[in-house]
């Protein structure tokens, strides 16, 4: 096939654009098989590029929609036409863009800030080939398959597109890092893309080719069972590209360099490695183009998954090699509060029926939109209505902007300085929480601090931004005296709640080694002191607060990690940490419970 590059070999895989641009054509040639493509990249010159390329090897009668962040249910899955039905004096109905799409390529901007409704109904629509509308009292049924280009902008591993989406679309790009310069002319002409689509239906794939990227995913973790499927996709597609009749070990290295490598939540171990091939496999006569390069005595598996694995991006090994892939997530726990609505100000979220008091917004489209279905009945019921087009809108018809916001985000740290705190980890968990305390300030969260020793808890510092105060406060707590423990889980609940009713998202650190002494009442008693522990352990987890427990101990505490549990905290047990380690643990587990 004149034009096209071999497929390279595991030892010498293809540039970052290379990979780039054979992306493009595959999801050319069949755009609704692959589902689509995450492209990662700021605005730039490349990322249009890439897109020019992509449009380029698209069918001319090729649908090519792009929708905005904040495109409204209306446009988008299909509803009332506003203007039409005004016109006309009575509802009629408008195709959205996903059935205008039928058969094209939707191409989402900031999908990274895609809210997780409209993923859901996206990826709804992806899984049933149809749009559904039933809305502004009107209902449709429009059958539409196509693929979604999701434009991810993010800055950091925080901003991703949404999950369920991104594990429909087949393949993920990151275009991050590279130069104009880098970016040579498309390998593949647009003729070459149409004869590769009109060949697809009659590629073949054994069951030994199915075999081997199943294998390929397993080692790598992708998690999903769409990988296979979709990887599957992608080898035949390639195959049809390349002019063969077949899937060879060329494809499935594209296929586990494109689609599988990006989705890879380890790294393979030697115990991980692919089963050998079948040994009947080689007394099998392949099929024509079926038996390329496989003749060498590595087993295809072993070269695909080595092709997999130097196609994983750099940023994703560091990760895979330091952290075993954590979940993509929140830098920490506290970092933003929760969504709340909000009356005035935050980001648009649909309307709701209301008046205008208080400050509301009206939102005079949906207003409108909700009244012009009903105009022919109240024309019928005016005096006098022959002739009459003006537009009866009633207070029942009013619909108000909601808006959602971040609340803002309180810290709460209650720290034990008892005696027995004081003998091991006083010190070290004063310079945690001083750490702590810094990084909340950084990002402009609240931090209170609550410490109890001896017959009860005292509230050192109430919430606020001020770390100079944070700091003093801490640098003068005593240490010594029973362990109150139930007194200091009362207190943060107590704050937690007046918290919430501030329309603030409260977070609780607890840093203590568990040993409780001192009951509710102030007296002695470890079995009673355990008891009113665990009672104000069960009322927190009633509050439904993130609380992060770490057992301060010189020894892991049975019953700390019980009283872990009965709050529903997230545990750590750090007998021989100092404080720079105290502070990196509790920002490592607030990403995870932020993911979670």
């Amino acid at each position: 096939m004149t034009g096209v590059a071999p497929a390279p070999s595991p030892a010498s895989s293809p540039a970052p654009w290379a990979d780039a641009v054979l992306a493009a054509a595959a999801l050319a040639v069949d755009p609704a098989g692959l589902g689509g493509a995450v492209l990662r990249s700021p605005p730039s010159p490349l990322r249009d590029q890439w897109l020019k390329l992509l449009c380029q090897g698209q069918p001319a009668d090729a649908p090519w929609r792009r929708v905005p962040l904040h495109v409204t249910d209306g446009r988008l899955f299909g509803g009332l036409d506003l203007a039409a039905t005004l016109r006309a004096g009575k509802p009629l109905a408008e195709r959205g863009l996903l059935a205008e799409c039928d058969g094209g390529l939707l191409i989402l901007a900031s999908a990274e800030r895609l809210s997780a409704a409209t993923a859901a109904r996206l990826t709804a629509t992806l899984d049933r080939g149809m749009v559904a509308v039933e809305r502004d009292g009107t209902t449709a049924r429009h059958r539409t398959r196509f693929g979604i280009v999701a434009l991810d902008e993010g800055l950091d591993d925080s901003e991703a597109v949404p999950p369920a989406l991104a594990d429909r679309l087949a393949l993920h790009i990151d275009l991050n890092g590279l130069r104009r310069g880098d970016s040579p002319q498309s390998v593949f002409a647009p003729e070459e893309i149409a004869r590769a689509r009109r060949r697809l239906r009659d590629v073949k794939a054994s069951e030994s080719d199915v075999e081997l990227l199943c294998s390929v995913a397993l080692a790598l973790g992708t998690g999903s069972l769409r990988a296979e499927a979709l990887a599957l996709g992608f080898a035949r597609i390639h195959a049809a590209l390349h002019g063969r009749p077949a899937v060879a070990r060329p494809d499935c290295e594209a296929a586990a360099r494109l689609v599988l490598a990006p989705r890879a939540s380890r790294l393979p171990l030697p115990d991980d490695e692919p089963p050998a091939a079948e040994e009947n496999q080689a007394e099998t006569p392949p099929e024509d183009g079926e038996g390329e390069d496989r003749g060498s005595d590595t087993p295809p598996e072993d070269l695909v998954l080595a092709a997999a694995q130097a196609a994983i991006p750099p940023r994703l090994l560091t990760q895979l090699q330091s952290a075993a892939g954590r979940p993509r997530g929140r830098s920490a726990a506290g970092r933003v509060g929760a969504l709340q609505l909000a009356r005035r100000r935050g980001r648009p979220v649909g309307t709701r029926r209301g008046d205008l008091a208080g400050g509301n917004r009206l939102n005079l489209v949906e207003t409108l939109r909700t009244a012009a279905p009903w105009q022919p009945l109240r024309r019928d019921r005016q005096d006098g209505a022959e002739g009459n087009r003006r537009m009866e809108v009633r207070r029942d018809d009013f619909r108000i902007v909601r808006f959602k916001q971040r609340s803002e985000s309180v810290t709460i740290f209650v720290v034990d300085a008892s005696g027995s705190a004081a003998l091991h980890r006083l010190a070290e968990a004063k310079g945690a929480v001083e750490l702590l305390l810094a990084d909340c300030y950084a990002r402009r969260d609240q931090v209170a601090l609550i410490a109890f020793r001896g017959g009860g808890a005292e509230v050192l510092l109430p919430p606020t931004r001020s770390l100079v105060r944070a700091k003093r406060e801490l640098a003068a707590l005593p240490g010594g005296g029973g362990t109150p423990l139930a007194a200091g889980l009362d207190a943060a609940r107590v704050m937690a709640e007046s918290v919430n009713r501030q329309g603030r998202t409260p977070s609780l650190v607890l840093l203590t080694d568990g040993r409780a002494n001192v009951s509710r009442d102030g007296s002695g008693g470890r079995a009673q002191a355990e008891d009113d522990a665990r009672h104000a352990a069960r009322r927190l987890r009633g509050a439904g607060l993130a609380t992060l427990f770490i057992d301060t101990g010189p020894r892991a505490n049975p019953f700390a990690r019980d009283l872990a549990a009965e709050m529903g905290a997230r545990y750590l047990a750090l007998p021989r940490a100092d404080a720079r380690s105290l502070s990196a643990a509790v920002q490592n587990a607030g990403a995870a419970e932020a993911v979670s």
